[in-house]
């Protein structure tokens, strides 16, 4: 790699790592924008285009932006509240939207970062899903006649929960909720006219929930709503809201996102580990998704004066239509409220034959390697947890035989490599020469030269190879660490949690430094740590590429701390990942440079002296 190939590569590896910060920090800069601004811009909009629709202003906003407004059911009504457990989550249902209110996965207690708390430990308190939220999961929401005091009469019934509210108009709105296996609501929704008139029922949003994030360790890379049209799937993260991009790249800041054209099979709001995903039996028109904010954690000590944090509220949509006297309009919705558990997910995706198990977010294009990224992960993490309950050994443990598996596999590829890179040293001298014999003809050199690496079976591109061959899995073991549940709560050595950081303590006042500081002060996270130590010793014992001059040299040796940019504060399983495949790669250059392989010392011509 020429000196242009290095800045290059220094500059990709460097915007990387301030795209990480920088998108966390667009997010957290849009806290309050949707609230202040949304209603105010559409009635501006209303006026420009058309004077006269001023009047039905009000109403307007109130059907696209009730969903963010807290105050849209009557609070003067007293609260009822029905909570029902089926042994792996607990559901609380209220009359205020006549749907769930939140939903507490009884085997997911609620974990504290070490960053505010010195360690981790398991509370109390559950994992909660729309925790927090301003309207509760399945509430159908219009404009305010349709709405009306937005309270529903709840009850007991066959072993689940009825709801039913009854409009002026002679609408009524009845709900029926039945509970199943892998944390799977059965939900029928029906609209009848009660009157002995045709109705108008307005658009309306079935609310799918609000992604939150789970502590305050949690990046708005992390969170969002997505949709699948039964086939492909998008994400919306909440960056995607603030304009997302970087730099002059940055799009306009967005008060929803809306996609759909009547093939919206499922819609998910989700965060790192858990999802809210509602499938309707026949697809929905289109999906919504606004931001909400907040309450602070009160648990992230002096990062209390950041911004609120931002939550991800997302809908299905239905359009306008005319309901004659005594007719009624059913919609069954499927809601899965849960882990994102590849196994689970993917069961359910081939029972409603929806790839209900895309809402893992494995990434697309060129996050996921065009595809290839994704297919690696969901290997790994099968093979993951195989060996979990084959061995019986924890995650972390799991995690070092992973990778020493992996390297094994490689071991043919990375021994050739590194043979042909031997061959390569030793034929310095011959190349040498032809650059000295042939330096007047460029051309005949490259002809030469080439003959040459024929000659002695070597590639330039042979140390290359490995790398580009291993790429694919890095990025699925990354995607893989950042979305696997198995890790969350999974402890190795002094790593508490490997789904976060290994942050041993806090340096206060060390809040400066870019990438790597946090409100707190600066976090001693010893893995990453370890990471790029045996990184840089790699790179030190590593043979130079043939031709590279010093100076291109040692700027390669030095490369590896770049990592600490953008991986310090990252999960501590994928820098156990990487510090096992690093020093089990050392042991491979070790050992193969020791292995008596006589094709690996190619015989030499002597070089031709020199006329003086």
């Amino acid at each position: 790699m020429d000196k242009t190939g290095i800045i290059v590569v220094s500059i990709c590896v460097l915007l990387l790592g301030w795209w990480f910060v920088e998108q966390n920090k667009i997010a957290q800069a849009q806290a309050h924008w949707q609230q202040t601004n949304q209603v105010a811009k559409l009635t501006a909009q209303l006026t420009a285009t058309n004077p006269s629709a001023m009047a039905s202003a009000a109403t307007v906003a109130t059907t696209v932006f009730t969903a963010t407004t807290p105050v849209i059911f009557d609070t003067n009504t007293p609260e009822q509240t029905l909570t029902l457990t089926n042994g792996r989550a607990r559901y609380t249902f209220t009359s205020r939207g006549g749907g769930l209110k939140t939903v507490e996965l009884l085997d997911f207690p609620e974990t504290i970062s070490a960053r505010w708390k010195g360690q981790i430990h398991h509370s109390d308190s559950l994992s909660t899903l729309n925790s927090h939220a301003n309207v509760p999961v399945l509430a159908v929401l219009g404009d305010q006649s349709f709405i009306g005091d937005g309270n529903f009469i709840l009850s007991a019934a066959n072993g689940g929960v009825h709801a039913e509210k009854f409009l002026a108009s002679g609408l009524i709105i009845a709900k029926q909720f039945q509970f199943s296996s892998n944390f799977l609501v059965h939900a029928s929704i029906s609209l009848k006219n009660g009157s002995d008139k045709s109705l108008l029922v307005p658009p309306q949003e079935i609310v799918v929930g609000t992604a939150t994030p789970m502590d305050a360790d949690d990046t708005g890379q992390l969170w969002g709503a997505m949709w699948c049209d039964a086939t492909n799937a998008t994400d919306n993260p909440l960056p995607t809201f603030s304009g997302g991009g970087m730099g002059c790249s940055r799009g306009t800041p967005k008060p929803e996102i809306r996609a759909g054209n009547g093939n919206v099979s499922w819609v998910a709001a989700h965060n790192q580990f858990f999802a809210l995903l509602a499938m309707p039996k026949e697809p929905a028109r289109e999906m919504v998704a606004r931001t909400v904010t907040l309450p602070r954690f009160a648990d992230a000590g002096a990062a209390t004066n950041a911004p609120a944090p931002q939550g991800v509220q997302a809908a299905l949509v239905y359009p306008a239509q005319t309901l004659t006297a005594n007719s009624t309009i059913e919609r069954e919705v499927v809601l899965f409220a849960g882990p994102k558990e590849l196994r689970t997910l993917a069961v359910i995706g081939e029972q409603q034959q929806n790839h209900a198990e895309l809402v893992m977010n494995f990434g697309t294009g060129f996050a996921s390697f065009w595809g290839v990224g994704t297919f690696f992960a969901k290997l790994l993490l099968s093979a993951m947890n195989a060996l979990h309950d084959l061995t019986k050994l924890g995650y972390g443990w799991v995690i070092v035989l992973i990778t020493i598996l992996i390297r094994v596999i490689f071991w043919p590829l990375t021994a050739k490599s590194t043979r042909s890179m031997k061959k390569m040293q030793l034929l310095q001298p011959e190349m040498a020469a032809l650059k000295e014999k042939y330096k007047d003809d460029q051309q005949k050199y490259m002809q030469k030269q080439m003959e040459l690496w024929k000659k002695h079976g070597v590639s330039p591109m042979s140390g290359c190879l490995p790398m580009l061959v291993q790429m694919p899995v890095f990025i699925g073991f990354f995607t893989m660490i950042r979305s696997a549940i198995e890790l969350r709560g999974a402890s190795f050595l002094w790593a508490a949690d490997l789904s976060k950081p290994d942050t041993l303590f806090m340096i206060p006042g060390m809040t400066f430094l870019p990438f790597l500081s946090t409100p707190e002060g600066l976090p001693f996270n010893l893995l990453p740590l370890m990471m790029v130590g045996v990184m840089l010793w790699q790179s030190h014992l590593t043979p130079p590429s043939p031709g590279m001059d010093p100076a291109q040299q040692k700027m390669m040796r030095w490369m590896p701390a770049i990592f600490i940019l953008f991986l310090y504060n990252y999960s501590s399983g994928l820098s156990l990942y990487m510090t096992v495949s690093t020093l089990a790669g050392i042991l491979q250059t070790k050992l193969t440079k020791n292995l008596q392989d006589p094709a690996a010392t190619p015989a030499l011509t002597p070089a031709p002296k020199s006329k003086k």
